[in-house]
């Protein structure tokens, strides 16, 4: 490796993008190829960066396996970064392997770092996990260490364990300064301020409060019957029941929750749940069918009384009803806490990560599109979609499989 390339490498792992070009601009070779295509990707030029990864990788020699798995982890990475997330994990951890056995280990834990942040994106939790855990007791270079913690703080988050989190989001802020890359430490300062954002809404006989994510683990832990809006169930003490497969029954639950401790009419009822504002004899006889279905479903943790006009619901051991709300409404609120990264995501990508039909994403997209919400570019296969960064409040309950309880 010559001198040139040996100083642009050392730019880019300090940041220095465009002392990095300037050693490698005006060649041709493969590693400076690669090494373009690096700096282009901080840059945000995404689709150049891919093509000048490609372009080093094909001309690497056959048995340059080691340069060749290298660019396969830099083009794994700006995929990533362009939300592009289908396809299989295997080559890639293939390709940590390799790296590994080969004794390039920081490219390695790159690799697993990727595929750790994917599946995060995506909602795979213990997937998320076991990426993180072949990093564990690892030495890294401080800026992957820093990302590492970032990605476990995230994971600790999505698991409502707060304390872990702030521990890892400490941890990166101290591998940030050790860096010294300006990008990486803004990062991490804008991650432990979403800690004191809002990150969800509690309703209460009729009182509603935010609540930052500290809060959230002691409401659940309260003992209060808490009907969870955000992951779509019903919670008391460790006793969970998971309705998000049966909405009707949780539009009910919610509906006799937030009038807690007074009733809800019977036609109010078919109204908010059925979106029907004039009920006939059948929709009254379904509403029977379905509330008889919800008593049974949850009869160790609340009744459901009949009144004169209506319903209403009385824990059977809690105190208090309490219904937990993500910080902001509507079905397209997932979509919208993922796009709240400023990243350009396709339809496909978010329907992945939904665990929607792509066709549905598309209508919900065109919904927020015309409420001004989100904005689009391209066109086709090309087209993406990003929103405005959304700084009031954190969107941690809101991401694919938030709050994995039970």
């Amino acid at each position: 490796m010559d001198a040139l390339i040996t100083a642009a490498a050392r730019a880019l792992a300090t940041g220095d993008v465009l002392a990095a070009l300037g050693c490698v601009a005006l060649r041709e070779d493969p590693p400076a190829l690669a090494l373009r295509g690096i700096a282009m990707a901080q840059l945000g030029q995404l689709d150049t960066a891919r093509e000048l990864l490609r372009r080093a990788r094909r001309a690497f020699g056959p048995h340059e396996t080691v340069a060749r798995a290298r660019c396969r982890v830099a083009e794994a990475e700006v995929a990533l970064a362009m939300r592009e997330l289908s396809g299989p994990s295997q080559p890639l951890q293939e390709v940590a392997a390799l790296l590994d056995a080969r004794g390039d280990g920081a490219n390695a834990l790159q690799a697993w770092l990727i595929l750790a942040r994917r599946w995060l994106l995506l909602g795979r939790l213990r997937d998320a996990e076991h990426g993180l855990a072949q990093l564990a007791d690892r030495p890294m270079p401080p800026a992957l260490e820093a990302m590492a913690q970032l990605t476990a703080a995230a994971l600790a988050l999505r698991a409502l364990q707060v304390a872990p989190a702030r521990a890892a989001l400490a941890r990166a802020q101290a591998a940030a300064d050790r860096a010294g890359i300006a990008p990486l430490r803004r990062e991490v300062d804008e991650a432990i301020a979403a800690l004191d954002r809002p990150a969800a809404r509690s309703l209460q006989a009729g009182v509603a409060r935010s609540l930052r994510i500290d809060d959230v683990p002691a409401l659940l832990a309260s003992g209060a019957l808490v009907v969870d809006a955000c992951r779509r169930g019903l919670r008391t003490g460790t006793q969970w029941h998971c309705l998000a497969r049966r909405p009707v029954l949780f539009a009910l639950l919610r509906v006799l929750a937030e009038a807690w401790p007074g009733g809800v009419e019977r036609d109010v009822l078919i109204e908010r749940v059925f979106g029907i504002a004039h009920p006939d004899d059948s929709l009254r006889v379904r509403l029977r069918v379905e509330l008889g279905r919800l008593r049974a479903l949850i009869a160790a943790q609340a009744r459901i009384e009949a009144t004169p006009q209506g319903f209403r619901i009385q824990p059977c051991h809690a105190q208090t009803v309490t219904v937990l709300l993500p910080p902001i409404d509507g079905e397209q609120a997932a979509l919208v806490a993922l796009l709240a990264d400023g990243a350009a995501w396709s339809t496909s990508s978010l329907a992945l990560a939904v665990g929607a039909s792509q066709r549905s994403v598309q209508r919900a997209l065109a919904e927020l599109q015309a409420a001004g919400q989100v904005h689009t570019r391209g066109r086709g296969r090309a087209q993406r979609w990003q929103s405005v960064p959304l700084a009031g409040f954190t969107t941690i309950l809101l991401l694919p499989a938030a709050l994995p309880i039970g």
